[in-house]
């Protein structure tokens, strides 16, 4: 999965893509508009100006951090010496449909502001790669497993709250199931799998539905068993997107307790990619997970 270069695209073919949600939409647009600025050799703080803000307003539009207005779209367009109407047109509803609110935005009440941009990713993806120490990586968790994790890592829920994170975990599986759903890789730590959440039934349910997952075409399943030993891993889960746009980098999410990272620099990106690559190549096989599986599950 070696980077590779990538075509520029236009503002409105975009607007047709089948991945197309807020989130890349914002990532493409603030990229483009970047470009456009380097082009005639204008300052952030010139664009700032242009648009009655600051540098760092430009820097987080420019990082598809934030939407933009239509007006402040236009008005930088003009700085930038963008005539032609139809490209006008194209940016102008590139910059509208960014600002919409993804389906995620109703569980904002559950949601941590850092979560929101990885769904609208995955959403975008054409491939995600994630290693997964502790869980099963929560795109393949059943109902009553992910109960069980989520009240690990939100003690003080109380019972509506756990239900309304449990309901965004399920909803967010559908991109599986969407017609150009992405490919999903994980590869497990054997230790994710035989430490015990909840009762023997909710493990058991849990096995057999990752026996289900693996058998489908977009997903691939591999176990790091603890004969390999140790693995370098960056210390924790790592989750690699992969978009098929020209104008959206490889990105890196690393989840923490309380926070997340988002790595887009080229030589990150590359560094945990040789890392992703060695743990694939070090973990048993695709394979041999079907049988390693159902070993497991005879055990419970």
């Amino acid at each position: 999965m070696a980077v590779q270069p990538r075509r520029e695209a236009s503002p409105g073919r975009i607007l047709d893509h089948p991945r197309g949600g807020p989130t890349i939409l914002r990532i493409v647009l603030g990229t483009q508009l970047r470009r456009l600025r380097e082009e005639r050799g204008i300052s952030r703080e010139d664009a700032g100006e242009a648009i009655r803000g600051s540098h760092a307003k430009i820097s987080r539009l420019e990082l598809g951090r934030v939407g933009c207005k239509e007006r402040d779209v236009a008005d930088l367009l003009t700085l930038y010496e963008v005539w032609d109407p139809q490209e006008r047109q194209e940016y102008l509803a590139l910059a509208r449909q960014a600002g919409s609110p993804g389906w995620w935005q109703k569980y904002s009440d559950v949601m941590s502001p850092w979560f929101d941009r990885l769904i609208g990713l995955e959403e975008a993806a054409s491939i995600i790669r994630m290693y997964e120490v502790q869980f099963v990586p929560g795109l393949l968790q059943t109902r009553p497993y992910a109960r069980e994790v989520i009240r690990l890592g939100h003690p003080r829920d109380d019972a509506r709250r756990s239900e309304r994170r449990i309901e965004l975990r399920m909803e967010r599986q559908a991109i599986l199931d969407q017609p150009h759903a992405p490919r999903l890789w994980a590869v497990m730590d054997e230790a994710a799998l035989r430490r015990p959440l909840g009762s023997r039934q909710v493990m058991r349910d849990q096995i057999e539905h990752l026996i289900e997952a693996a058998q489908r075409p977009n997903v691939t399943l591999q176990i790091a068993p603890f004969s390999l030993g140790g693995l370098a891993a960056a210390g924790g889960p790592v989750t690699i997107l992969r978009f098929l746009e020209p104008d959206l980098p490889d990105i890196v999410y690393l989840e923490q307790l309380t926070s997340s990272l988002y790595l887009e620099k080229r030589d990150e990106v590359e560094g945990y990619l040789v890392v992703m690559d060695r743990l694939s190549a070090m973990a048993d096989p695709p394979a041999r997970t079907l049988t390693f599986l159902e070993k497991l599950l005879s055990e419970y």
